[in-house]
């Protein structure tokens, strides 16, 4: 049962931390997951959910890097404003009592506020000056495995406005997208979270071939055929969240429970799932992905492949291609690169016509290099790198 703390049904406000540019995909997701309340944030989607739903979005959402849950925001002009918001935001008798242990991350800036590890360090210091005043003992900060998680967001508000302080819970204590089965990744790895929300992108249901004939350590595929199947991303994992003190543990197993029953071995419809292709150069890496595949619970509904892709046979089609190959920034060398795109650009022609490629970019003249033109260009970041989700009719 919860102990004190919010009713079941009871609205909460909270943060979905996303990849630059899946703020809409990741709001789409939030929702047919029953959040409601959505607004589009820059790297980030605000929402409302009950607990269910909140306990849901940890177990299930695909994109967020973090799901937050709001415990207070007030006005911040200034350290005080700051030192005293985060005292009065919370009862801290309840969450941070002095034998609990905690960390601090920050985010966000406003005048005189614009170094995350001194705004983190303002919130630790209103903590436990509190809690010295109440208790005459404070809490210890772990970095690594803390009883609570906190986040503070600073927001300088529009031109006019006072700026605002959001402090919140971490529900999950650690990255989303690490999803437990990535032990090895190659040189250049894709975030799970951001390979799954460049799949949700394409619109692949697993009704059709789905191929990568430089599938590295296997991130697209594996997260597309984790989709396709109803393999939830949150059930192999612990959540900071059932440390809190209104964690509801009858609640929680329920919509664990209820997540693990979306798994399938076949689709939603009854259908098999269509082929999914990989192929890799790389025998290293190569293993890599069939360990990842193996990790994940996916392998029977994978073909990986050695080979280079200027060799690459796709299944029968017509399907989806997803492609991130190197940009340059990374790995390889800039001739060498060119003529790779360019052979890749010509190996689609020659035998893919009738499907559709998406291919990560992140360099628009190697892009350039493959002599098609695309039909749409979504802007993403990977790694900090300026993206392009690209989409090609090939026929």
């Amino acid at each position: 049962m919860a102990a004190a703390g919010m009713p079941e049904h009871t609205p909460l406000r909270g943060t979905a931390v996303l990849p630059p540019g899946l703020e809409e995909a990741g709001a789409a997701e939030l929702a047919e997951l029953g959040a409601t309340a959505l607004r589009p944030l820059h790297r980030a989607v605000a929402f409302e959910a009950d607990l269910a739903c909140f306990y849901r979005l940890q177990l299930q959402a695909r994109l967020p890097f973090r799901l937050l849950r709001q415990l207070a925001s007030f006005p911040c002009r200034n350290r005080d404003d700051l030192y005293d918001g985060v005292q009065r935001g919370a009862d801290w008798d309840l969450w941070l009592p002095p034998e609990l242990s905690f960390r601090v991350d920050a985010s966000g800036s406003i005048t005189g506020l614009s170094h995350s590890h001194y705004n983190a360090l303002q919130v630790k210091n209103a903590l436990v000056d509190g809690q010295r005043q109440r208790w005459g003992a404070r809490s210890s900060v772990d970095l690594d495995d803390p009883d609570l998680s906190l986040h503070l967001h600073l927001s300088p508000g529009r031109p006019g406005q006072t700026p605002q302080a959001t402090l919140s819970l971490d529900g999950s204590g650690g990255s989303l997208h690490r999803r437990g089965y990535r032990a090895a990744m190659g040189l250049a790895p894709l975030k799970e979270n951001l390979a799954a929300g460049l799949i949700r992108l394409t619109g692949w249901d697993g009704s059709v071939p789905l191929a990568d004939p430089l599938c590295g350590s296997g991130t697209l595929l594996i997260e597309a055929a984790c989709m396709a199947l109803g393999r939830q991303p949150g059930l192999d994992r612990r959540f900071a969240l059932e440390r809190w003190p209104d964690f509801d543990g009858r609640l929680w197993s329920r919509e664990v429970e209820a997540a693990s029953a979306l798994e399938l071995d076949h689709l939603a419809d009854g259908r098999p799932l269509a082929p999914i292709v990989g192929q890799e150069l790389d025998p290293t890496v190569l293993e890599q992905a069939r360990a990842n595949a193996q990790a994940a619970g996916v392998t029977p509904w994978l073909e990986l492949r050695g080979g280079d892709c200027r060799s690459f046979q796709p299944p029968p089609g017509p399907g989806v291609l997803v492609c991130n190959p190197p940009y340059g920034d990374r790995i390889g060398e800039r001739e060498q690169l060119e003529q790779l795109y360019a052979d890749l650009g010509a190996m689609l022609k020659e035998r893919c016509s009738g499907w559709d490629l998406w291919l990560l970019s992140g360099n628009p003249e190697l892009t350039g290099a493959l002599r098609m033109k695309a039909s749409r260009r979504i802007p993403v970041s990977n790694g900090g790198i300026d993206c392009r989700w690209l989409h090609y009719a090939i026929r």
